[in-house]
């Protein structure tokens, strides 16, 4: 047996003793490795503490080659012990000497239980060096004028990082006792009982709508689609609008004070001044066409001078962000939620404009992961999403143009990640391209005579709008007849539309 403890410790490691770090030697603690890996070795039942840890968190590369070996033996329900790892690196020479360094690390071994000490100040330390890497990148971006991105940009991949740390430190969610569960939801519950068993979530400002829904709940990714033309860009728009209002605020459980907060709208088709003129116009009752062209008089102007110093008041963000990425709105999303105010809502228009991180072989594959990652935002920082989606053409093919679920454009994923879909529409954008031409053989009266009734029949529906839950993965379906405006761009509800 080698007098030497450490007979495969690689060229340049550092020796054995040096545990903690110096001025800008890494952390690392070699001690807690060996201890980690000798326990393993020795009971796998030490793996179920240690399921977060990877090769990549060891700082002596065999040690790390080690656990990867044993991890995926393990994986395969195999025992992973100084035996059945040795034919894993018996053709690998730079290795000579693992069959008795794999045996001494066994004679350290722990009981499994010391595995989950050992882990952390595994894993601690290889945040630590992380963080060193991260720290001398920004630093020599920082200084150096020739690298082209801006400070902004240079920001916000600097918090993507740390976020990519934070994230690959966390353990797997795992099982819950049955009563963790059971008492969120009865605390649920308490909290829509105290709220007259109506509204629980974020309200969408639609009295037929919250009936259906209850609101914009938690960790919900809703889809809002609808064909162009219908107002999707306008009702997510009045969502946002209505949320972000003081008035609107719930008691929403125990953080309430911190869940009064922040609307954000990532608007990836219209620029943020755009969408401001559109909820000018909504609170004024001034078209957004004669705000945007300045036909207004004395009277207008007076009114959107006092209405936006009301609006001043709203927490709404938009970020006009072109072709934006997952992991760029989920940085800046999380950014917001660590204000004093914390994230209320987010809105997100619209989700075939994202841009996906990976290469696809179809578009199909990446808007699931688009979706996907939308959930999993929705989920993390535990607010709703509300994304827009557009609808396949094949609804212009059909007699009946009213949306289905099979109409959601390269959907991939979508109607599977969606905890709840809705869909716009709007009968009078079919109907008014309908308008009866005179036939052949027709008379100018009765020519007149249909085109009157025609116009009847489109003013009856010309204000008129359906938002179809077609899914809700804890609720039912419904339909919520809405009234909208398309002068100011607004919906509202149906028995009482704002003049």
């Amino acid at each position: 047996m080698p007098d030497d403890p450490h007979p495969i410790q690689p060229p340049g490691s550092a020796p054995p003793d040096q545990t903690a770090t110096g001025d800008q030697s890494p952390p690392r603690n070699l001690e807690a490795e060996e201890a980690l890996l000798g326990t393993l070795l020795h009971n796998d039942r030490a793996f179920e503490y240690v399921e977060q840890l990877r090769g990549s968190h060891f700082y002596v590369p065999v040690h790390g080659r080690i656990f990867e070996a044993a991890r995926g033996l393990i994986q395969q329900g195999r025992r992973a012990d100084a035996v059945t790892l040795k034919p894993q690196f018996a053709k690998d020479q730079a290795l000579a000497g693992i069959d008795d360094y794999l045996e001494r690390l066994v004679h350290g071994a722990m009981p499994p239980e010391a595995a989950r000490q050992y882990g952390e100040i595994i894993l601690d330390l290889a945040q630590r060096r992380s963080l060193m890497e991260i720290g001398a990148r920004i630093e020599y971006n920082a200084s150096d004028v020739r690298v082209e991105s801006s400070a902004a940009a240079q920001i916000e991949d600097a918090e993507q990082r740390l976020f990519e740390i934070s994230e690959h430190g966390k353990g797997p969610g795992g099982p819950q006792p049955f009563v963790s569960g059971l008492t969120d939801a009865i605390h649920a519950a308490e909290m829509a009982y105290q709220l007259g068993g109506k509204l629980s979530g974020v309200t969408s400002g639609l009295t037929e709508l919250d009936d259906l829904l209850g609101g914009f709940h938690r960790s919900d990714l809703i889809i809002l689609a609808g064909r162009p033309g219908m107002g999707k860009t306008a009702l997510a728009t009045d969502f946002a609008r209505v949320a972000s209002k003081p008035e609107t605020f719930i008691p929403w459980e125990e953080d309430a004070g911190k869940q009064k907060g922040i609307v954000a709208v990532f608007s990836l088709e219209m620029a943020a001044t755009q969408l401001a003129n559109r909820i000018l116009s909504a609170e004024t009752s001034i078209s957004s066409e004669s705000i945007r062209r300045g036909a207004i008089n004395d009277r207008d102007l007076t009114k959107l001078i006092d209405v936006s110093k009301d609006l001043e008041e709203l927490r709404l963000f938009i970020d006009d962000t072109p072709a934006i990425s997952i992991p760029q709105l989920r940085t800046r999303a999380r950014r917001l939620m660590r204000t004093e105010h914390g994230l209320r809502l987010i809105v997100v228009d619209y989700l075939q404009l994202m841009t996906a991180t990976r290469n696809h072989n179809s578009r199909v594959n990446e808007i699931s992961e688009i979706s996907q990652g939308l959930k999993s935002i929705a989920m993390e920082l535990n607010v709703p999403v509300v994304a827009l989606s557009q609808l396949s053409r094949q609804v212009e093919g059909r007699d009946d143009k009213r949306p289905q679920l099979q109409d959601l454009r390269d959907s991939g994923s979508i109607e599977q990640d969606a905890d709840v879909v809705l869909f716009i529409y709007r009968d009078y954008y079919y109907k008014a391209q309908q308008e009866p031409q005179q036939k052949n053989d027709e008379t100018d009266a009765e020519h007149i005579r249909r085109h009157a009734e025609w116009q009847t029949r489109l003013a009856k529906i010309a204000n008129s709008a359906q938002i179809y839950v077609s899914k809700q993965r804890h609720g039912r379906q419904g339909v919520a007849n809405v009234h909208f405006d398309p002068r100011f761009t607004r919906f509202s509800n149906l028995h009482e539309p704002k003049q």
